[in-house]
């Protein structure tokens, strides 16, 4: 890509290029309002926050989230929350009607995710993973996350994110 570093720390590897591309096709196919900002590698969102100069309110992190119903029936959550603000496990679990809540593990999440830990999308491209977003994730006007890669992120109109991702919305911070 054009005007990218060459230290091979910011160079993603295929798949998440292949994740990012996606992205990229994906908004633009939609025609949503978007900003790409490029800082050093960060997975953090305190951190990345911090290099983007965004509110960490305004950061989407990402969390996935395994959900037993039963005990035969396991489902997965891509749970979108507020950068500050803490995932109530037990609110997903209440949610789905679950048994028992947890974070997954991190190869189920990075593989459900389809990118590592840090650069979870708040999208899912996974048909067994469903998106919950708090509510209080859609005050600010735009949203911040890591672009399925640690050293570019992406300035997402909230108004676009509903409407792309559409998520189900649900009270699930602490």
């Amino acid at each position: 890509m054009n005007g990218e570093p060459d230290a091979a720390i910011t160079t993603p590897d295929a798949d998440q290029a292949g994740l990012y591309e996606r992205l990229i096709a994906d908004l633009d196919g939609a025609g949503a309002r978007y900003r790409l900002i490029d800082h050093p590698p960060e997975g953090r969102t305190e951190m990345v926050s911090a290099l983007r100069g965004n509110d960490v309110a305004q950061a989407a992190k990402c969390l996935i989230v395994m959900v037993k119903i039963g005990k035969r029936q396991t489902r997965y959550v891509l749970a979108v929350v507020p950068g500050d603000a803490r995932l109530d496990l037990r609110a997903v679990k209440e949610l789905l009607a679950g048994t028992y809540a947890a974070f997954a593990g991190r190869d189920k999440a990075e593989e459900l995710a389809g990118s590592p830990s840090g650069t979870v999308l708040p999208f899912s491209y996974h048909p067994k993973l469903e998106i919950i977003a708090d509510p209080a994730l859609l005050q600010a006007p735009e949203l911040f996350f890591n672009a399925a890669r640690l050293d570019r992120s992406i300035a997402l109109r909230t108004d676009d994110y509903l409407r792309l991702a559409a998520p189900r919305l649900a009270p699930i911070t602490a």
